[in-house]
């Protein structure tokens, strides 16, 4: 199985060439935004040494279908899809905050309250709470998009205050993250899922405001099974997740967390094609559909060719 690890392409009238974690991102006419979806993989902030084949084709058509399910609920940066691993859209200026929301007390928020903390980004939050519980009602626990380092918790009265986001827009990103995840937790639901928490990035062109980024992928979210989730929290058990959270798990088996002086352990044909199944696996259970894989004999130039052709159509409009 054939995986693109990395991408070098030029395209008409690029601008500019952006390698991301998992993205390779090419600015078009300094209007548009070509984004391949590699199969790259990461983990504890490290990209690991293999590709994963149909990773990237996951991820990309997860968010597509997830984009598309919410166009009405706000407008989103996508022109267009012309191949499995790639999105092109508008260039919009980004907010520099990240709407995390949350319907269940688990991960970060989760170790701030089991550290004594009864307030996450300015959100009071009740006693008596377990780890995975339902909370009394969707929170927004927002973050700062960090240039460099790690993303803070940070409050909305920090952010109206410091002038990061105006309040009329702050209040628009509010009412629209609280209505994707409505949706999203609908969309989840029907596939037998919990949707726990994600998050939301959102740009603006002039005076609109566009949805950006992925949405609701195992990459960006956090999803428990629906079956079994009131007896497993009424006897303390783990939740049953769906994510990439497995292979965290391998390497942490493996002595790996991206500490200084570990080694990445060898990622066999075995552990690659194992990983690249249960991407498959999340896709199918996330969207309800059966995978399709794409052509993997010539990639680069099935990828090359679909881009290019769709870059010049929609300059050309």
């Amino acid at each position: 199985m054939k995986a693109i690890k990395e991408t070098h392409f030029e395209f008409p009238k690029q601008t500019n060439f952006y390698k991301g974690k998992v993205r390779d991102v090419y600015t078009i006419n300094n209007t548009l935004l070509a984004m391949v979806v590699s199969d790259r993989i990461s983990a504890f902030d490290v990209v690991l040494p293999e590709a994963i084949p149909f990773k990237g084709q996951v991820l990309n058509q997860i968010a597509a279908k997830f984009l598309n399910a919410t166009s009405d609920i706000v407008p989103n940066w996508v022109l267009s899809v012309p191949d499995e691993m790639v999105t092109i859209g508008r260039i919009c200026d980004p907010f520099k905050v990240e709407m995390v929301v949350r319907g269940y007390l688990a991960g970060h928020a989760w170790r701030e309250y089991a550290s004594g903390k009864r307030e996450v980004c300015g959100v009071s939050l009740p006693e008596g709470l377990k780890e995975n519980d339902k909370l009394p009602q969707p929170i927004i626990t927002p973050t700062t998009k960090a240039a460099f380092g790690h993303d803070e918790d940070i409050s909305k009265a920090d952010i109206i205050s410091k002038g990061i986001v105006s309040q009329e827009d702050y209040e628009k990103l509010e009412n629209y993250t609280f209505s994707l995840y409505q949706r999203g937790t609908d969309m989840a639901s029907k596939c037998g899922l919990i949707l726990v928490d994600t998050k939301y990035e959102f740009g603006k062109v002039g005076d609109q405001i566009y949805l950006i980024d992925e949405i609701h992928t195992p990459d960006s979210s956090r999803y428990f099974y629906q079956d079994g989730f009131h007896e497993r929290q009424l006897k303390g058990e783990p939740q049953k997740q769906l994510s990439k959270e497995f292979v965290r798990k391998w390497l942490i088996e493996n002595n790996f967390q991206g500490k200084d002086g570990q080694v990445i352990p060898e990622m066999t044909p075995d552990i690659i094609s194992s990983i690249s199944n249960r991407y498959i696996e999340l896709y199918e259970k996330i969207t309800g559909e059966k995978f399709l894989k794409n052509e993997t004999t010539d990639i680069e130039n099935r990828i090359f060719s679909n881009t290019k052709n769709a870059i010049e159509t929609l300059l050309s409009q």
